[in-house]
């Protein structure tokens, strides 16, 4: 009744009045909370996103440390045994001149023992041992020589063949990182994820220069 300039509520006007404002607090609540689910994926969706790319980097980076380390190692392994060969080609160089000795000894006691008869021979023939043995000498100390430095090449390839394997090493605990930063979506993670993925890149620097 409005005569007088007032307004009587009557019961249907409390109830439309109430029926407003719960539509209108429906509508803002999942409203409001959509905008923050929202947000909340397009943040998700970025860190996937970014650790996956991470992830496709690092392991491509990983297969060639890898593949690295193999070669190193297998490299190790020939340069050990050409070494090996070569030690043994010195061994017998050595026992040929020790043998060679053992006949100029020989030489020389006749020598003594037949200072008037055939003693031309026996002086040609000590002659001919000390030639012999200075030649079989030369060539055993060239063996050697070429021994050590297949060891020496043995010995890089292994440090080497270690380097690679620590930075390979290094990258994947860093990929085991990405997945249980993807699943637990702690930021910590991606921080340790990216210093082992830095410190596996370094560590691969190192191989390649040699240190």
């Amino acid at each position: 009744m409005s005569g007088h300039g007032f307004h009587v509520h009557g019961p249907h006007d409390h109830e439309l009045e109430h029926a407003t404002h719960s539509v209108h607090d429906a509508h803002a609540g999942p409203g409001g909370e959509h905008h923050a689910d929202h947000r909340g994926e397009h943040k998700g969706g970025h860190m996937t996103s970014q650790v996956a790319m991470f992830t496709a980097v690092v392991a491509t980076v990983g297969a060639i440390f890898g593949y690295m380390s193999g070669a190193t190692q297998a490299n190790a392994g020939l340069y050990k045994n050409n070494a090996a060969i070569k030690k043994t080609e010195a061994s017998n160089q050595w026992n040929y001149y020790q043998a060679k000795s053992g006949k100029q000894n020989l030489a020389e006691l006749a020598l003594e023992l037949f200072k008037t008869t055939k003693r031309e021979f026996y002086e040609g023939e000590i002659t001919r041992y000390k030639a012999e043995k200075a030649d079989i000498k030369k060539e055993a100390e060239k063996l050697e020589a070429e021994a050590k430095v297949w060891d020496q090449r043995s010995d890089v390839e292994i440090h080497q063949h270690h380097r690679w394997a620590q930075a390979t090493t290094l990258l994947q605990v860093s990929i085991a990182l990405a997945a249980i930063a993807l699943l637990t979506r702690k930021r910590w993670l991606l921080k340790c994820m990216y210093a082992l993925a830095a410190g596996g890149a370094v560590v691969g620097i190192l191989a390649m220069l040699h240190i």
